[in-house]
């Protein structure tokens, strides 16, 4: 799978563990940056982020800051982004299963590797579940 991931200042460390975790897991990552501490603005990179997901539908999205928050809401500005804060496998599980989820949004200063490597491992086994979900979904989009 294809994954655009991109992090504010705060997330740097954690997204360079993550770009490392799914290249050893087979996966392509296309790292939107930032490449250093020096102090960025979120939004612009949960856009990047949500604009290459939307225009690449085979993908999906990663995107880290502090706390996850921040990123999360300003990719769900973009129709046809449904981004998950994610705090372990469980809501990573039920994000891509009942809410078809296709960006995936976590929190350095929240989760350490391991609990994020957890959420991936769940969130790259799940699929979405169809069935009663497909009209809850729809109705996301509006």
């Amino acid at each position: 799978m294809k994954f655009y991931i991109g992090t504010d200042h705060a997330g740097i460390d954690l997204k360079d563990y993550t770009v490392e975790l799914l290249i050893e897991k087979g996966h392509e990552v296309i790292d939107l940056g930032p490449f250093d501490k020096e102090r960025v603005d979120y939004p612009d990179y949960a856009h990047k982020v949500a604009l290459s997901v939307l225009e690449d539908s085979s993908a999906q999205g990663i995107l880290i800051c502090g706390s996850g928050i921040g990123m999360s809401m300003a990719a769900n500005r973009h129709e046809g982004v449904r981004a998950a804060l994610c705090h372990d496998a469980y809501t990573a599980t039920v994000a891509r299963g009942h809410n078809d989820a296709n960006v995936l949004c976590f929190g350095e200063r929240v989760v350490g590797k391991g609990v994020a490597e957890s959420i991936l491992d769940a969130w790259l086994a799940g699929s979405f579940d169809g069935g009663r979900h497909i009209g809850r979904v729809a109705k996301i989009e509006g």
